[in-house]
């Protein structure tokens, strides 16, 4: 009886990150088709989370954005350790983001239309509002007030920074009423939520928008679902919590794909305008 010896197999090998897993659809996609598509998943239109200087990139007019108040970083006041130091966790997360802080302001154009622009790094220790983020969000609207020109803040949160305390929650009154002079001056608040908006941020700026627009599917609210089911001891309605569900019951005005969120902020800022010739 004579047996035929197989070859050894060779193993393929798959460059690492060259495949990416849609969250929503569970699909195994080719990056570069996630990019092309900007970052949005090709299969279902489910938005991946990007970084601030992507949405910048994405919703500012080349060339026209003017970063303000880079330099502020936040200091230990409570002297917060857990299983790592305060100190630590922000030198890791600066390192991770290039960033100072979780958020970027500054003011720009967006379709031709000047704005004072915000925008969230999630992956800056999830977002969250600190004293720091506060106060870059306070100047960003007293700017606005002084430049006569709208805000435009795009929220990506998990809410307020455990670490700083009493002092993070304070942020949500401060935000709050730097936009109530806003208004008070018949300026425009455009409040975009991306996935995910929530805690502290949600309870204050992030839901007071003349406008409130979302992504598709992103996760919006204050505590988690599971949290809130746990306290209730109520099973929680299919979708609870993401855009489409806040749609429906009226707590947002309107779900944008990212590919047209842009433009549908050019047309929102038109309508609003009064003085489109405004130099930023």
């Amino acid at each position: 009886m004579w047996f035929r010896r197989e070859a050894p197999r060779r193993k393929v090998q798959i460059a690492e990150g060259l495949w990416v897993k849609c969250d929503s659809c569970k699909e195994i996609i080719y990056r570069v088709e996630v990019e092309r598509a900007g970052h949005v998943c090709p299969k279902c239109r489910y938005p991946f989370r990007i970084t601030a200087r992507d949405r910048l990139a994405q919703l500012v007019d080349p060339g026209s954005f003017e970063e303000r108040n880079a330099g502020l970083t936040s200091a230990d006041p409570l002297r917060f350790r857990d299983t790592k130091k305060y100190p630590d966790r922000l030198k890791a997360a600066r390192e991770k983001t290039n960033l100072d802080e979780a958020v970027i302001t500054g003011l720009g154009r967006i379709g031709g239309f000047p704005a004072a622009v915000a925008v969230f790094e999630f992956a800056f220790l999830g977002g969250s509002m600190g004293s720091v983020v506060g106060e870059k969000l306070a100047r960003a609207i007293e700017l606005a007030i002084d430049k006569h020109v709208p805000v435009v803040i795009v929220s990506a949160s998990g809410g307020a920074r455990m670490q700083e305390g009493i002092l993070s929650l304070m942020q949500m009154a401060k935000t709050s009423a730097a936009l109530e002079r806003l208004g008070r001056s018949g300026l425009p608040y455009l409040s975009v939520l991306t996935d995910p908006t929530t805690g502290g941020v949600t309870a204050s700026f992030a839901m007071l928008g003349d406008v409130i627009l979302a992504e598709p599917r992103a996760l919006i609210g204050f505590a988690g679902p599971r949290v809130i089911a746990e306290t209730i001891r109520q099973p929680l309605p299919d979708g609870f919590q993401r855009s489409e569900f806040l749609l429906e019951h009226g707590q947002i005005d309107l779900i944008v794909e990212r590919r047209d969120l842009k433009d549908t902020l050019t047309r929102l800022l038109a309508f609003f305008a009064d003085q489109p010739d405004s130099v930023v």
